[in-house]
């Protein structure tokens, strides 16, 4: 840089670095003069803090004086409470003795100057509480348990001492809200209420008050006295007793109804109860309880609120108490029937006779008991419910079916016993129609046992028991006139039987003996058996015809045949007939078509005769034969053996001597002597096939009694 330059700059730049420096000499004088205060303040803070040192000292040589100084400001306090602290242990006395007296508003009172008193002893204290305040706690316990107790008894109060309730519900009322000390308020409404629900339950269902096995009847009887009493008193006297919050009468209806509730399930835990136990709880409870006379009273008024009331059985309480009643009833109901069939059973053995009604039918009270015995059941279940009615119901069609199966069974025993000898019964017989009689009660009563409302076909199965029963009965019955007949019809057909009518002369006056105490039987019951009586002496008769073998020598002794049969036919319809046989009923007149064949001459016209007793007779059958036409010409449909004892063969086997070419042309065979069929000219164009078995059946009887034992059908 050249000279001249730096005379320019140098000018300049000599002010500025002066003011630098001057600059830096003030701030190092700032800093020094900073620096003087800081050492000054720093002395200030040291003396400072040796006096707070000092003071401290001298605080702690204050502390005592101070202590005694909150000492006497606690006994100037405890001096002026003196006389009231001195007075509390006989205040503490007297407040017992006043809750012991029931007295509870005094008692009250003085309580809260006690603890007012503890108050304003225990701030000053600062928290202290005085030993003369320790029974306090206690005094208020006491108290409240006093209250407590008189909630309890609340409904005897009411009637008794409402000013007692009253005053007990007061205190617990102003109680409620009341705090002490800092401490949660004691809330002696809730105990009140609590105590009068505990006092309806330990009232009216109290473990020990639950009834005995068979006394359940009689416990809900009380009840049903005792609980609208209960609510009457709520209402009545209670509730004016205590604020409207408390709902004196719904709490009482639903205290009530869940001490009885729970009561009830305590039962049903336990053993289980007896059929009459049973059926009083399911109709208390289910239609006595929420009855008029009890919670659906129309006295009881809305406040009660019975309509939110939970069922006091629930849905399986119920079906567990109808399945265990219809079990037990059941058993009491076999029970029974056994009794009266083993009484009934025991009279068929007597020397005397049946007993008669006044108009001379077979009488026995038997019939009359028996449907008593299941109409009562069936029908004092309709009380309970329609599921229990039905249960009851079915089960008594099933127990009356078992009775009849039973009584069948007894029946064989003592047919038995007695056709082997081994028990004979003086009046068999007589004893199997008044067993009809019986069976004729029954199925004209049995509709007793019908619901309301239900068809017939409820009763299909006991109608079959009776069915079977008079079956069983009638085939006893014929069995006893079919052993009588039986010599007789041996007889037939006889040389004996074709000239004289004496021999159905003994069928006639065997069978009218035989039937003459059948005006006892009563209607329909005597028409069936009449029917089956004719049916079994025809068709024994045309048995003993088709397995007997009688020689006709001439057209005038088939006539005389056919003529036997008319007059048989006759004799037999006059016989029953005066039995009291319906007409319509009638199987003689299948021996009068009979007796047309017989009198047949023209063997050609025999397919016509038959086709007209096929129509006049519809039972009548006829089967082709089992084998070949050929086998059968050369056999002639002979049968192997007899006849079956059930089967009635088409013709007669008797030989028409001189009038069949065919006993001409050859010999029957073995096989065809027991059963001669009638063979017809091969001239006539007729092959053997032509012929058919006939099955000549009587009129049908009753459908629902097919005869017994005496089919024609095998």
């Amino acid at each position: 840089m050249d000279s001249a330059a730096k005379d320019k700059i140098q000018p300049r730049l000599l002010p500025a670095v002066q003011s630098y420096l001057e600059g830096v000499q003030t701030g190092v004088w700032q800093l020094t003069q900073a620096l003087e205060a800081v050492q000054g303040t720093r002395e200030a803070l040291r003396q400072a803090h040796h006096l707070l040192q000092g003071l401290s000292q001298t605080s702690q040589t204050l502390e005592p004086m101070r202590e005694c100084v909150v000492q006497h400001k606690q006994l100037q306090i405890l001096t002026q409470l003196l006389p009231r602290l001195q007075a509390v242990p006989a205040a503490v006395a007297h407040t017992q003795t006043l809750i012991d007296a029931q007295r509870f508003l005094e008692a009250y009172v003085n309580l809260r100057e006690l603890e007012q008193l503890q108050e304003e002893t225990w701030t000053p204290l600062g928290g202290l509480e005085l030993p003369i305040f320790q029974e306090l706690g206690l005094l208020a316990e006491a108290l409240g348990q006093a209250v407590e107790a008189a909630a309890g008894a609340a409904g005897r109060l009411a009637r008794e001492d409402p000013t007692l309730l009253v005053a007990a519900i007061r205190v617990a009322e102003v109680e409620t809200e009341r705090t002490i000390l800092g401490q949660a308020p004691r809330d002696w409404r809730q105990r009140c209420l609590r105590a009068l629900q505990e006092g309806l339950e330990q009232l009216h269902f109290a473990s020990p008050v639950l009834p005995e096995p068979g006394a359940l009847s009689g416990w809900l009887e009380a009840l049903q006295v005792a609980l609208p009493a209960e609510l009457a008193t709520a209402e009545a006297l209670v509730a004016p007793c205590c604020p409207p919050s408390y709902h004196v009468v719904r709490l009482w209806a639903h205290t009530l109804h869940s001490g009885l509730r729970r009561s009830l399930q305590q039962l049903l835990s336990g053993p289980e109860l007896g059929a009459a136990d049973t059926f009083a709880l399911l109709h208390w409870a289910l239609h006595v309880y929420m009855g008029k006379e009890m919670m659906g009273n129309l006295e009881l008024g809305p406040e009660a609120d019975v309509s939110q009331l939970e069922p006091l059985l629930t849905s399986e309480n119920i079906e567990q108490l109808e399945a265990a009643f219809v079990a037990q009833v059941q058993v009491s109901v076999a029970q029974w029937l056994k009794k009266a069939l083993d009484g009934e059973v025991a009279e068929w053995s007597r020397e005397q006779e049946p007993t008669t009604d006044p108009s001379g039918f077979y009488h026995s009270p038997m019939p009359a008991i028996v449907l008593q015995i299941l109409a009562e059941n069936i029908q004092v279940t309709s009380l309970i419910s329609d599921s229990l009615h039905r249960r009851v119901h079915d089960m008594a069609v099933s127990e009356l079916g078992a009775f009849l199966r039973s009584f069948s069974d007894s029946l064989i025993r003592f047919s038995r016993d007695h056709l082997r000898g081994e028990a004979v019964a003086p009046h068999y017989v007589p004893y199997l129609l008044a067993a009809f009689n019986h069976q004729s009660a029954l199925r004209s009563s049995v509709s007793v046992l019908l619901p309301d409302g239900e068809t017939s076909g409820v009763l299909a199965p006991v109608e079959a028991a009776l069915d079977d029963v008079e079956r069983r009965i009638c085939r006893l019955v014929l069995e006893v006139l079919q052993a009588e007949l039986q010599p007789l019809f041996a007889a037939l057909p006889s040389r004996r039987w074709l000239l004289s009518s004496e021999l159905l002369d003994s069928v006639y006056e065997q069978t009218l003996h035989f039937c003459k105490d059948f005006w006892r039987v009563r209607k329909p019951a005597v028409q069936l058996l009449l029917t089956e009586t004719e049916r079994t002496v025809v068709l024994h008769y045309l048995r003993a015809l088709m397995q007997g073998r009688l020689v006709c020598r001439g057209a005038d002794e088939r006539s005389q045949a056919a003529e036997r049969l008319q007059h048989d036919a006759a004799q037999l319809k006059e016989l029953f007939l005066g039995l009291g046989l319906e007409e319509s009923a009638h199987c003689a007149p299948v021996l009068l078509a009979l007796r047309e064949l017989l009198n047949l001459h023209d063997p050609t016209l025999l397919g016509l005769e038959v086709a007209g007793l096929r129509q006049q007779f519809p039972d009548v059958r006829y089967e082709e034969g089992d084998r070949g036409g050929a086998a059968q010409e050369d056999e002639g449909w002979a049968d192997g053996g007899d006849i079956p004892a059930a089967r009635i063969m088409s013709l007669p086997s008797w030989t028409c001597a001189e009038t069949c070419p065919e006993s001409i042309v050859r010999q029957h065979s073995v096989r065809c002597r027991p059963v001669h069929r009638l063979h017809l000219p091969p001239a006539a164009g007729h092959s053997s096939a032509w012929y058919r078995r006939l099955r000549p059946l009587c009129p049908p009887a009753s459908p629902r009694v097919p005869a017994p034992d005496t089919h024609l059908f095998v």
